[in-house]
């Protein structure tokens, strides 16, 4: 049952204002909620950057058996149908597991879910520190999938989230690593990789960790896609490398000759890591298994940490870095959205944001009329 507008309050104005976050809007006549046209299996890539299958844990014994079903399902649609990353499965998961168990708690199946629930919900969660409008726009997008994949599934009546808009999230400027630091960063990872070590180990390692970042800076991929390449993937002719991104969504980046020729290093004392379970991976540990996205966030985080003054950390600083120096160079809007894999333009253009207050910095410094 929903709660009668208070006095005074006017249709369409917050409702929950607590959390800043639930408008009420005008509910369609119909909903299509779009599927793909085919199910289609995603095929099996063991250790590749983005996971394929079903997630372990979608199901857990101190649940109602009705939630581990319906979050096995759920996780199969995502999956399979809506090809999202591993990393949006555990999220959106995680998400629906606490809307259904908070429901739960309130001796409420999956079908007596309404919009009542789902705001309070959504206020106890904000009072327990989640107030992020990432977070909240993020827990909501879930919500959405969810109920609308119940509802065209047959298993509610009606989607309870049509009246819900998220929040607007805040404009949050990325982290960049100056052209200079970079410059001094790779310079001190090619020195210690030329170091005349008796390690072989060491001297491999060495050589890895300064592809890494040359790639990342070079080429502004995310992390799960330099975890997930092969050797094959790269060519060294053309100076390109084909990676899947979100969505198993293939795409062509290319980098630059101080890339390649880390790559050419890195190659030739890649054989002292290799082991049998190594395969294909062009990037893989001191015991040869293809390095993970954890591992090589570690690497980027202690290499970053060794420059004075940089506050900057883990890999994703090094593709905005890549994304803001392509356009501090004069590359314009497209061509770096089509280089990240943004789906949206909107995306991209944080980074005008950036290269914009870097300018004015410039001007005010150097300019005698500033």
């Amino acid at each position: 049952m929903t709660p009668a507008r208070p006095a005074g309050q006017q249709p369409g104005t917050t409702v929950g204002s607590a959390v800043g976050l639930h408008l009420v809007r005008p509910v369609p006549a119909s909903r299509a909620y779009c599927r793909t046209t085919a199910e289609r299996p995603r095929p099996e890539a063991p250790g590749r950057g983005y996971e394929h299958g079903r997630r372990s844990g979608v199901t857990d014994a101190a649940s109602p058996p009705e939630i581990g079903e319906v979050l096995h399902g759920f996780a199969e649609y995502l999956t399979l149908e809506r090809s999202r990353s591993a990393a949006t499965v555990q999220a959106y998961l995680g998400d629906v597991r606490g809307l259904l168990e908070f429901a739960a708690g309130r001796d409420l199946g999956v079908s007596e879910i309404d919009l009542d629930v789902i705001r309070a919900w959504l206020v106890a969660r904000h009072s327990q520190g989640g107030s992020a409008s990432s977070s909240a726009a993020r827990r909501i997008s879930a919500l959405r999938t969810f109920f609308g994949w119940a509802t065209a599934a047959g298993r509610l009546p009606l989607d309870p989230t049509l009246r819900l808009v998220s929040p607007k999230k805040g404009s949050h400027l990325p982290e960049v690593v100056s052209e200079r630091d970079l410059d001094s960063i790779t310079r001190r990872l090619a020195q210690r990789a030329a170091e005349p070590v008796e390690d072989p180990v060491q001297l491999a390692l060495a050589a890895r960790d300064l592809l890494i970042v040359e790639l990342l800076w070079a080429s502004g991929v995310r992390v799960a896609e330099l975890a997930g390449l092969d050797i094959d993937d790269l060519d060294r002719a053309q100076r390109t490398m084909k990676v899947i991104g979100k969505g198993d969504k293939e795409r062509t980046v290319p980098f630059g000759g101080p890339a390649e020729r880390s790559l050419d290093l890195w190659l030739a004392r890649r054989p002292r890591l290799v082991r049998e379970k190594s395969g294909a991976a062009l990037l893989i540990g001191v015991r040869g298994g293809r390095m993970g996205v954890r591992q090589i966030r570690e690497v980027v985080n202690g290499v970053l940490g060794e420059q004075p003054d940089v506050a900057a950390t883990g890999p994703h600083a090094l593709r905005h870095s890549a994304a803001t120096h392509l356009l501090d160079g004069g590359a314009d809007l497209r061509t770096v959205q089509e280089l990240l894999g943004h789906r949206s333009v909107s995306t991209t253009q944080i980074y005008t944001h950036v290269s914009v207050d870097r300018l004015g910095e410039a001007f005010r410094q150097a300019h005698p009329r500033a």
